[in-house]
């Protein structure tokens, strides 16, 4: 099987959207510093160290989500499969692909194609931080993962008491490439330097960058990318670094009193109309 529709599908996809802020009211209060209580630690298993040849990218995976795909990343992390891999093709405004053994789009792992995680089943039980609902769909973040979602209300008509979900590709977010087939991604991956709501429900999004979004749009550009291409020179799992290596990393826990905060001013500065991707998670690593 070859990879290289990928390239091809994630083109035909692209549709480049970044968010828009009005200016600031003169008269508004200056947000609050986040107090102890307004941050969280992630899980070290689900924190992705990506170092790179532009600097360090830090992604929060989100096995709530896409549960194989995560699977699929830890393991050929954990195996060394991604160091040295180079950034092939990148797309200013859209995306940074990476993940391919050959560096062309057309290679992939001996491990088998992963089936297609475009949405998952949110239930009652879901840690889902709710932000914004409009027209009959919830917006907020699992995690770090920004995420869209049908209301709740909705369970009480469904056989499992659950609802789709899915989430949103905003800058910073990971997801798996694929050839045109659903179940055809592998080992590829991306990560978003724009919001591309076009690629929601289409493409499985596995988690987000909690720091390095500048790294990712400073990755040199290309279809495919010149020599000498960007690479990542190494991917750990944040848990597998020895304690001396491994940075300590708190994110405002979407949960907390400052991010509802946050999220209600953004929503009253905005021109038009407030999406989750208007959103950062503020985060603290040393």
């Amino acid at each position: 099987m070859t990879l290289g529709a990928p390239a091809a599908a994630l083109v035909l996809a692209w549709v480049a959207a970044v968010p828009v802020l009005a200016a600031p009211s003169q008269n508004a209060a200056a947000p609050a510093a986040p107090t102890a209580g307004d941050w969280r630690t992630p899980d070290p298993q689900n924190i992705l160290v990506i170092d790179t040849s532009k600097g360090r990218i830090i992604v929060e995976m989100a096995p709530q989500a896409a549960p194989e795909a995560v699977k699929r990343v830890r393991e050929l992390s954990r195996a060394g499969f991604y160091d040295g891999r180079a950034f092939f093709r990148v797309i200013d405004n859209f995306m940074d692909q990476t993940g391919d053994p050959l560096d062309t789009g057309t290679g992939g792992s001996t491990k088998p194609d992963l089936p297609a995680e475009f949405t998952f089943r949110r239930g009652a039980d879901t840690p889902l931080a709710v932000v914004d609902r409009q027209g009959g769909l919830e917006a907020g973040f699992l995690g770090s993962l920004p995420v869209v979602s049908q209301t709740m209300d909705l369970a009480v008509l469904t056989a499992d008491n659950k609802v789709t979900a899915f989430g949103s590709f905003c800058p910073g977010v990971a997801g798996m490439a694929r050839a045109e087939a659903p179940g055809s991604a592998n080992s590829q991956f991306f990560l978003m330097r724009a919001t591309t709501a076009s690629l929601d429900k289409n493409y499985t999004a596995w988690g987000r960058a909690i720091s390095g979004l500048d790294i990712i749009r400073a990755i040199k550009t290309g279809e495919p990318v010149p020599q000498p291409q960007d690479r990542m020179t190494t991917v750990k799992v944040l848990a597998d670094l020895p304690p001396a290596q491994r940075p300590t990393i708190r994110i405002i826990d979407a949960h907390g009193p400052w991010l509802r905060a946050a999220a209600d001013r953004v929503r009253a500065q905005k021109v038009v109309g407030f999406s989750v991707c208007d959103l950062e998670l503020p985060v603290d690593i040393h």
